[in-house]
């Protein structure tokens, strides 16, 4: 058979059903809420969301777990007789009623070039900032926060890229912090300006500010509304966005919201026609909480995801107005085929892929469930640059993100129906795949490519051949498996034990691609390079020159962790060989 995902028997049918009527109801009803994690006005958006899916007949459940936020209330920035507006983001820290006094130093930022940066430290040594207040340039991310925290600051200002100022969060730590990362919480107060302001206060550097900040923070009640629309198998696709807002959040996330209301109601019309289930789930505490709803969602379904959920497709601001292209569309290796042919042919655009980013709802990587979408379509590039945008993280690249200005005209009707296509499609060709559609020879050819660079940058220091060589075995196992797949149709027997070893595929290889610490776990919201836990390897030649007393530990380190990545790819290897065997059986016969 070939292997090329391909459109599902009933995809016409579900395309068909794509319209947008209900969920432009969402919209209009969203418009009128800000919903603050926590909030009575998220409440009534779960409740919206809950009594639309009754009406359609979706069987569903809200869940409604506390979850550990930080609200952002009011701060400001004085000098002289002059104050200056701010925002304070989630989990800075605020200060006494007073505010912090102190000397303010400018550190210039490197700009800002796409979404990958927005998640960067994009400054160099910054020297010692002891009892000092930093102004910098940017967005308040948790590594640029952490960094100035260690060079000694006692309070930190971004100024934003334009005329508004946007919201944020600045901890590094993921979903609901534990007494091993809660120390990671941000020590200082923190605040937002816009470029104006921000370029007023660079004339006043070396003199003397006030920093205020207030936020609230602790255990809130959420809400979590879960559809489940059951197929011929248990085996189901996760499907899922935020559903909370900075202020009424339209592109930020009421148009995934709406998407995620029709997903459920045209696959609940077709329900008797999917040979999987399919589950969808918003989330709260996304904004506030650091993907806290989707991080307890992950805690408290672990083991069923781990078992039985076929992929992931993360919702987040699709449909926004101008955004026309997919010119920067998240998935993983093994899911290309799938998203390219699906945009393709949804659309007739040709998509662009962004490796996926720690960042969004990205909560299920440690599970190592294979996910692709986040934001889908965007503003074109020369557009943007046109009407002078700066690199955002949504609202398909409108500078209205996070900010009050996200309102009822960043949505555009038409814009959202063709992305809802596209996730009809995707969803659609995961569903009733005879087999799966997922290409792990991609996966493992990613892999060897950032493996050929740790090896260049290990030097003599440490030899990373066995990694390698593991995983020239399970390049040259996959080969041969997808070669006997292509080769016949599989029975039904062999049909299960390949879409079973697809999902131990996954379970090994995307922890290994996308995380480091354990199965269960979750890493900080912080930049990760491909095989997180041979990062370091970097540092081996610097090591050397600097520390050489300190080599022989981190090589030592090293050692460990590439026996665990080249394991992993023996595991792999051997779980591969054994399907192929039983796939190319019937060939021999043959």
């Amino acid at each position: 058979m070939s292997f090329a995902p391909g459109a599902a028997p009933q995809e016409s049918d579900l395309l068909g059903d794509v319209s947008v009527d209900v969920g432009w109801s969402l919209l209009e009803r969203f418009s009128t809420l800000v919903r603050e994690s926590g909030s009575p006005d998220e409440g009534e958006a779960a409740d919206y969301i809950a009594s639309e899916l009754a009406r359609m007949g979706v069987s569903h459940e809200v869940f409604e777990p506390d979850l550990y936020l930080s609200l952002p209330r009011e701060s400001s920035v004085s000098f002289g007789d002059e104050t200056i507006r701010a925002k304070p983001p989630s989990f800075a820290v605020s200060t006494p009623p007073d505010g912090v006094e102190a000397e303010l130093v400018h550190i210039p930022s490197a700009a800002v070039t796409g979404q990958r940066d927005l998640f960067a430290t994009l400054h160099a040594d910054v020297g010692d900032l002891t009892g000092k207040i930093v102004l910098t340039e940017g967005y308040a991310m948790p590594g640029t926060v952490s960094a100035f925290e260690r060079a000694g600051a006692v309070g930190q200002i971004f100024s934003n890229p334009g005329q508004n100022i946007h919201w944020g969060i600045c901890t590094s730590i993921w979903g609901t912090p534990t007494t091993r990362n809660l120390p990671r919480k941000p020590g200082t107060p923190v605040v937002a300006i816009n470029k104006p302001d921000g370029e007023r206060l660079r004339e006043v550097a070396g003199s003397r500010i006030t920093l205020r900040a207030r936020l609230e923070e602790g255990w809130y009640p959420c809400k979590l509304p879960l559809a489940r629309i059951g197929g011929a198998s248990d085996d189901f696709m996760l499907v899922h966005g935020h559903y909370d807002s900075w202020d009424v959040g339209i592109g930020d996330n009421a148009v995934g919201d709406a998407t995620l209301l029709e997903l459920a109601r045209i696959f609940h019309g077709r329900a008797s026609e999917l040979d999987r289930s399919l589950w969808i789930a918003w989330w709260p505490g996304h904004s506030t909480g650091r993907y806290a709803g989707s991080t307890w969602f992950a805690d408290a379904f672990a083991l069923e995801l781990r078992k039985r959920c076929v992929g992931a497709i993360n919702i987040d601001s699709p449909g926004c107005w101008h955004a026309t292209e997919y010119d920067d569309v998240m998935w993983m290796a093994e899911a290309g085929g799938l998203c390219e042919g699906a945009i393709r042919d949804t659309t007739g655009k040709e998509a662009r892929r962004l490796r996926p980013l720690r960042a969004g709802d990205y909560s299920f990587n440690q599970i190592g469930l294979t996910s692709f979408y986040m934001l889908l379509s965007n503003i074109p590039e020369d557009e943007r640059a046109e009407l002078g945008f700066y690199p955002t993280g949504g609202c398909g690249g409108n500078i209205a993100w996070h900010t009050e200005d996200d309102v009822m005209d960043v949505a555009e009707r038409e814009n959202l129906e063709r992305d809802l296509r596209v996730y009809v499609a995707s969803i659609a060709r995961v569903l009733n795949a005879r087999l799966l559609p997922y290409d792990f020879r991609a996966t493992a050819a990613e892999l060897a490519e950032h493996l050929e660079g740790y090896e260049a940058a290990a030097g003599s220091h440490l030899d990373l051949s066995p990694a390698r060589d593991e995983l020239a075995e399970l390049t040259s196992a996959l080969d041969d498996l997808y070669g006997a797949i292509e080769a016949h149709d599989a029975d039904p027997e062999e049909t299960r034990a390949i879409n079973q070893l697809f999902l131990d595929l996954s379970r090994i290889l995307v922890p290994l691609g996308y995380a480091e610490g354990g199965a269960f776990d979750h890493d900080p919201a912080l930049p990760r390079v491909p095989i997180p836990r041979l990062a370091r390897v970097r540092d081996l030649a610097a090591t050397a020159d600097a520390e050489p007393d300190v080599l022989p530990f981190l090589v030592t380190e090293l050692r460990r962790e590439a026996n665990h990545v080249a394991n992993a790819f023996h595991e792999a290897a051997r779980a591969v060989r054994r399907v192929e065997a039983q796939v190319a059986a019937p060939l021999a016969i043959d």
